[in-house]
C-alpha cells in the first residue's frame, strides 16, 4: 500500500522553484535538490549584494566664479625681426673671407664677410677717370671764359661769345658734379663688397665657406647673425580664433624643460589682414624676462582669451565627454545622477557650466568613470578609518 508525503520545499524571493509532491522512496533525492537549490539562490543572493555595493567616489562644490579662456597654440622661437641679419652678396661674387665660425660672438662693426667683385672696383675706376676728365673741361672752360672777357673789354669780342663762354663753365660744372655723384655711389657699392655687424649678436649659421662663389639671392645666403637676447614667440592660431586674440594679453610657454614653471610671454603684435585662404595667422609674443632658448625651437603655447565673471565652474576633472556629449554626476543623496550639461570657457583646473548645475551643488570628481545613472556611491572623504573601530565591529560580527 502506498503511503503519499509531502514535503515543504523552501521559498526564496529570487524566483527559487516550489518542491512538489514526492513519494516516500524520493525523500532522499529532494533532501538534496533542496540542499542544492539553496546554495545556489544564497549565491545568487551574494552577488546581487555584492554588486549592490556603494561605489567610493570624491567629490567637489560646484561654485560661482570668474574664468578666462586660453587658446592653445603652436610656435617656434624667432628672433625679433631687428635682431637678425642675413648676409647676401651684392652680385654674383667669390668669398674672400669669412672670420667668424658658427658660434662666435660678434660685436657692432665686426667684419663679417668680404667679396671679391671685380665689376665693382672697376666700375669705381671708371668713375674716378670720369672726374677727372670732368674736371679738365672744366679748367679748359674756365680759361676760355677768361679769355673771351678780356676780348670783349677791348672791343675785340662780342656779347655773345662771352655769354657761349659762362654757358661752357656752367654745363662743364654740372658735368663735374655728375661725375663726382657716380664716383661716390661706384665706392658705395664697392664698400657693400665688406659686410660688417650693425649689432651685437652670434654666429647662427655659416653657409660658405673663402674661395665659394655665390649668387646675389637669398636663396643662397652666406651667414645668419642673430641676438640672442632678443627673441619672440611666433605663434600659429587658428583664423576662426583670431578675434580672441588681443594685442598686450598674457601668455605663458605650456610646456618647459624639466618640468619648471610657465614662461611668462606677451601678445605684442597680431596681422592687419591676412590673405585670402589662410587658414592660420602668426602672432607675435615678446618674453617678459631673457630667455635661454635657441631659435628655431618648436613650442606650445597658451594665451589668455576672454575673461566670463560670476559663472558656475565645476572642477575640470568632473567633466564626462562621451562623443560629442558632456555631462556631470551630481550627488543626489547616497545615489549618483548623470546630467547633460553645456559648457563655456576652460582653463586647466576649471570649466564654465552655462546649464545642467547649480552653485552649491557637489558634482563627483573621481570615481565616475563607468559609473551608471542612479549607482549608489559612498564618498570619500580621504580620512583613514579608525583601526580601533573596525576591530570591534569585527568582534561584534564574530560574536554573532
Amino acid at each position: 500500500m502506498m503511503h503519499n508525503s509531502r514535503f515543504p520545499g523552501p521559498n526564496s524571493q529570487r524566483g527559487c522553484a516550489r518542491l512538489g509532491v514526492l513519494g516516500v522512496g524520493s525523500w532522499k533525492l529532494v533532501l538534496v535538490a533542496a540542499i542544492v537549490g539553496a546554495a545556489a539562490c544564497s549565491k545568487q543572493a551574494a552577488e546581487e549584494t555584492e554588486s549592490e555595493a556603494p561605489v567610493p567616489v570624491k567629490v567637489a562644490a560646484a561654485a560661482t566664479g570668474s574664468i578666462r579662456g586660453l587658446l592653445h597654440a603652436t610656435g617656434v622661437v624667432n628672433p625679433a625681426p631687428d635682431a637678425e641679419l642675413i648676409v647676401i652678396a651684392p652680385e654674383p661674387a667669390r668669398i674672400a673671407e669669412i672670420p667668424k665660425a658658427e658660434g662666435d660672438r660678434v660685436a657692432r662693426g665686426d667684419v663679417l664677410v668680404r667679396f671679391e667683385i671685380p665689376s665693382l672696383q672697376a666700375d669705381v675706376q671708371r668713375q674716378a677717370a670720369e672726374v677727372q676728365r670732368a674736371q679738365a673741361a672744366l679748367a679748359n672752360a674756365k680759361a676760355n671764359q677768361v679769355r673771351q672777357r678780356e676780348l670783349f673789354e677791348r672791343g675785340i669780342a662780342a656779347r655773345k661769345e662771352v655769354e657761349d663762354a659762362d654757358r661752357m663753365v656752367a654745363d662743364a660744372e654740372a658735368a663735374v658734379g655728375q661725375a663726382e655723384a657716380s664716383r661716390a655711389a661706384a665706392i658705395t657699392a664697392a664698400a657693400r663688397a665688406t659686410v660688417r655687424a650693425t649689432f651685437d649678436g652670434v654666429i647662427a649659421k655659416r653657409f660658405h665657406n673663402p674661395g665659394d662663389l655665390v649668387e646675389a639671392a637669398a636663396g643662397d645666403p652666406v651667414l645668419r647673425v642673430i641676438d640672442p637676447r632678443r627673441l619672440e614667440v611666433v605663434a600659429s592660431v587658428p583664423l576662426s580664433e583670431s578675434p580672441r586674440v588681443v594685442v598686450g594679453a598674457p601668455a605663458r610657454l605650456a610646456a618647459v624643460p624639466n618640468g619648471g614653471p610657465g614662461i611668462a610671454l606677451k601678445v605684442i603684435s597680431r596681422p592687419a589682414q591676412v590673405e585670402q585662404g589662410t587658414a592660420t595667422i602668426p602672432v607675435r609674443l615678446a618674453f617678459a624676462a631673457p630667455a635661454n632658448f635657441s631659435a628655431g625651437v618648436p613650442v606650445q603655447v597658451d594665451i589668455q582669451a576672454e575673461q566670463h565673471n560670476n559663472v558656475i565652474l565645476i572642477p575640470a576633472p568632473a567633466l564626462v565627454r562621451e562623443g560629442e556629449e558632456t555631462a556631470v554626476f551630481v550627488v543626489n543623496g547616497d545615489k549618483a545622477a548623470r546630467r547633460m550639461v553645456t559648457i563655456g570657457l576652460a582653463d586647466d583646473q576649471s570649466i564654465e557650466i552655462r546649464s545642467g548645475v547649480k552653485a552649491g551643488e557637489m558634482v563627483i570628481v573621481q570615481g565616475q568613470a563607468g559609473l551608471p545613472d542612479g549607482a549608489k556611491i559612498t564618498i570619500d572623504t580621504g580620512e583613514k578609518p579608525d583601526a580601533g573601530a573596525a576591530s570591534d565591529k569585527e568582534d561584534a560580527k564574530d560574536e554573532k
